[in-house]
């Protein structure tokens, strides 16, 4: 791979998988906070940041000025295990935009992973929605599922964790890790990708069944419960994990994935602000066929 880039007559330097290079790392966290007001500074510093994520940069005198990030997953599709693809973390720094950055990374991110792998995908915001295409990219439905009729269990075991404790945060990661899958298209061997969320923006939404040893990532809205995800290695019904969860509030349950058994759900064409579902694959049509969504805590 040419690590020397020259677009419109200005030289580049690519720069790739460079998490442990510090001067790099800060770089590319300044252009992640900037612009989408985050950074990946303390997922490395827990030690969560393997090599399932891929920062691809380009630099110009020493600084990241432009990004695609490979987020390498692997997925149960269906019963089968798929190796797949999420472009994330693109952008480009305000004074280097429309100078064609983004578009030779993506080149080369295509040229480098389309044949060794299942799918390639991303989520774009609605600025860029006529860009993607231009790379074989295919606007996708995603369809979510919403329970309404259920069986509130009273009387069970609920607790809040706080994976600020140490012995709570090894409990939460041992089984994220070595959770069965309740979804129909789930994420698997990938606990680094969900620590990202755990450890931070969902810090304050993690909870404990103790009958059913389950992990449930969940935020309480009024009479709704969005259900991010749920983890355990017991073979539970998910329905019983829910009943547990919710309290005498609740008249809803949204769904962040899709449930293995959909017949109980309702479904319902998901519609995100600013976010819509991209694919490079001839196998798009999958998602409208079967009607599915890419897990909420499988996003990069």
């Amino acid at each position: 791979m040419n690590n020397i880039i020259n677009i419109n007559g200005k030289i580049y330097e690519l720069k790739y998988d460079y998490k442990d290079n510090d001067k790099l790392r800060e770089s590319l966290n300044n252009l992640t906070e900037k612009t989408y007001g985050f950074n990946f500074e303390k997922w490395y510093q827990d030690g969560y940041w393997g090599n399932l994520y891929i920062p691809y940069s380009l630099t110009f005198d020493n600084k990241v000025v432009a990004n695609v990030s490979v987020n390498i997953i692997d997925f149960y599709v269906l019963g089968e295990k798929k190796k797949y693809i999420q472009l994330g973390t693109i952008m480009t720094d305000k004074d280097y935009r429309n100078q064609g950055l983004s578009k030779a990374l993506i080149d080369i991110v295509l040229e480098e992973w389309e044949n060794k792998c299942d799918m390639i995908y991303l989520f774009a915001n609605d600025s860029v929605l006529e860009f993607y295409p231009k790379f074989g990219f295919v606007k996708t439905n995603e369809y979510q599922y919403t329970l309404k009729d259920f069986n509130r269990i009273n009387g069970g075991n609920i607790k809040k964790l706080n994976i600020k404790n140490e012995e709570e945060e090894k409990f939460i990661f041992d089984i994220v890790s070595n959770s069965l899958c309740f979804s129909k298209i789930g994420m698997i061997n990938n606990p680094s990708l969900i620590m990202f969320y755990l450890t931070d923006f969902m810090s304050d939404e993690i909870y404990y069944i103790k009958e059913h040893d389950a992990i449930v990532i969940c935020k309480f809205e009024g009479d709704t419960i969005l259900v991010y995800d749920v983890f355990t290695t017991k073979k539970s019904k998910l329905e019983d994990i829910l009943n547990m969860t919710i309290n005498e509030d609740i008249k809803t349950v949204i769904l962040g994935f899709t449930p293995l058994d959909t017949s109980l759900y309702n479904k319902n064409l998901l519609v995100e602000d600013d976010t819509t579902l991209f694919i490079n694959n001839k196998n798009y049509s999958i998602f409208e066929d079967k009607k599915l969504m890419f897990p909420i805590l499988s996003h990069a």
